[in-house]
């Protein structure tokens, strides 16, 4: 699922400043502490610490009051005593990763069937010099969202045409209203930065600073009033306005190429990407075409960033291997990568695939929905992301694809697990803001609200997105296969479902206060996805002292 730099600002954000700006101035036994006393756990009222901050999902609801998912306590107490018995693969079908990352370079998976850069398929897969995955995008990395390319190729009936017209002309009308408000408040507080630096003589200063200036002068004034209600965004000035500068990024992305319609970023891939026999495009490079292609490389040090080599992050498994398989551009996928995305990464021995894309409209679905059932028939486990839109998924007007029913009917497969998003603040504002829901639709939540991963060129960074959700399940199905590879995709789904962590309390959905129910009725299971449990469920399922 694409990030939304839009989402990092607090609501509220253009009404607060527009007369500034724009005037010109499971079972008990295996729960960690029993289910009658998770609601009453303790809110943590203090802020996070910088420690807490960057590995909040990995900590414990109960010791940490942290709603995480117990991956430190499940290393500590449960996975130290089971033997390691397999590295398990996992396909990122995703934006393309940096392979040369110092915390993911250990762990990215070599196909040793194949010669790297003799231009032949030395393993006759279909596929040419694949040694860490496959590239089915080429060198396209700007593309249409679908209801673009809806109207641009006359896609679907009448009807599908007219209701992906509707969605693109709102959005439309809403990127280049973003657009050019963004551009405004960040020329507002530019202005006011260096006015105000300029008064106080220094290139740094504090709010505190700002609330002292005395002045009559009523442009400076402007200026200071500009600063102040900025610090109640965020205590850095220069944070908040990278946040705009990506806020104008993101709606000039829409404006110029996602909402475009005249725009084509296919061209340069070669093939039609209507014609599912149309192959033999793309190549073997799968690594992120720049710094900005950032999506795929947080999600894998999410997954099996390697753990304890003292640099930024430690994924979820510890026993991992992680192949790239680039489908994801900057826009919607395409049916056909997706379908062909998910047939590679099963040939090629994936037992997990994770998927941390989606939208709302899919021309070619049944290619994807054929894909998904032949995962299932080749016990491959598929995690997707839940959607960033605050919807309703089990409202049939919602779609979020790919997903695992055709219409309103019955899943088509048991290997799809559909993950929401959490906050590290446990209570009723847990559920993160932008996370889609559904009592039948979303299967468990897990931490995805600002999450600390890798990025591009050896970074780091927070991103938040049930893209950030969906990989830490991943991590986990990863752990226990790690442990018990003999254990089936079917049964590490249910494994993970029965697992989690039950809660009751009430939770606001979409960041609306008049939008509440209790957590136990917004997923299949009203959990929250554990690793500690899951591994003590997965180790008796596997003696069989358990059926599922």
């Amino acid at each position: 699922m694409k990030s939304n730099p839009v989402n990092g600002l607090k609501s509220g954000f253009f009404s607060l400043i527009a007369g500034i700006v724009f005037s010109g101035c499971g079972s008990t036994a295996l729960v960690s502490t029993p289910i009658e006393n998770i609601d009453t756990v303790p809110l943590k009222v203090t802020e996070l610490s910088e420690t807490e901050s960057k590995r909040w999902g990995h900590a414990d609801l109960v010791s940490d009051t942290i709603p995480g998912m117990s991956v430190d306590r499940a290393y500590e107490e449960v996975a130290s005593n089971l033997k390691v018995r397999e590295k398990v693969l996992v396909a990122v079908l995703d934006s393309g990763i940096d392979l040369n990352h110092e915390d993911l370079d250990g762990v990215i998976w070599n196909n040793t069937d194949e010669t790297p850069g003799n231009g032949k398929d030395d393993d006759n897969n279909g596929y040419v010099d694949d040694i860490h995955g496959y590239n089915f995008l080429g060198e396209a990395l700007h593309e249409q969202l679908e209801v673009a390319r809806i109207q641009r190729l006359k896609l679907g009936d009448a009807a599908y045409q007219a209701k992906a017209k509707a969605v693109l002309d709102s959005d439309y009308v809403e990127a280049t209203s973003g657009k050019e408000r963004y551009e405004q408040i960040l020329e507002a507080v530019r202005r006011a930065d260096t006015a105000v630096k300029e008064h106080l003589g220094t290139d740094s200063y504090t709010a505190e600073d700002v609330a002292g200036i005395q002045t009559t002068d009523p442009v400076l004034q402007q200026h200071v009033g500009v600063l102040s209600q900025m610090f109640s965004f965020d205590p850095s000035i220069d944070s908040l306005m990278g946040q705009l500068e990506d806020g104008v990024s993101y709606f000039t992305k829409q404006v110029k190429y996602h909402l475009n319609v005249e725009f084509d970023g296919r061209t340069v891939v070669g093939d039609n990407p209507y014609d599912l026999n149309s192959r033999g495009y793309g190549n073997g490079n799968p690594i992120n075409r720049d710094a900005e292609e950032s999506h795929g490389t947080h999600v894998a040090g999410i997954i099996g960033a390697e753990r304890g080599n003292g640099l930024g992050v430690d994924g979820v498994a510890d026993q991992v291997e992680i192949m790239s398989v680039r489908i994801v551009p900057d826009g919607d996928e395409y049916d056909k990568d997706v379908a062909l995305g998910i047939r590679y990464a099963v040939d090629n021995g994936a037992r997990i695939i994770n998927a941390s894309f989606g939208k709302s409209f899919s021309p070619n679905k049944e290619w994807v929905y054929d894909a998904i059932k032949y995962a299932a028939d080749n016990n491959v486990l598929i995690v997707h992301a839940a959607g960033n839109d605050g919807l309703n998924l089990d409202d049939p007007d919602n779609p979020n694809f790919p997903n695992d029913q055709v219409a309103a009917g019955p899943e088509i497969a048991d290997n799809v697990l559909t993950v929401g998003s959490l906050d590290e603040t446990y209570g009723s504002e847990m559920v993160s803001s932008f996370s889609n829901y559904g009592a039948s639709n979303v299967d468990i939540f897990a931490p995805g609200g600002s999450i600390y991963s890798t990025m591009p060129n050896n970074e780091y960074e927070f991103q938040g997105g049930t893209s950030m959700a969906a990989p830490a399940v991943s991590g986990v199905a990863a752990l226990i296969l790690s442990r018990f590879p003999e254990l089936s995709a079917v049964q590490v789904k249910k494994i993970i479902m029965q697992s989690g962590l039950p809660v009751k309390t009430p939770v606001v959905l979409a960041g609306d206060t008049d939008l509440s129910k209790p957590f136990s009725e917004v997923s299949r299971t009203g959990k929250i996805a554990n690793a500690y449990n899951a591994l003590i469920l997965a180790s008796q399922v596997a003696s069989g002292n358990i059926s599922l």
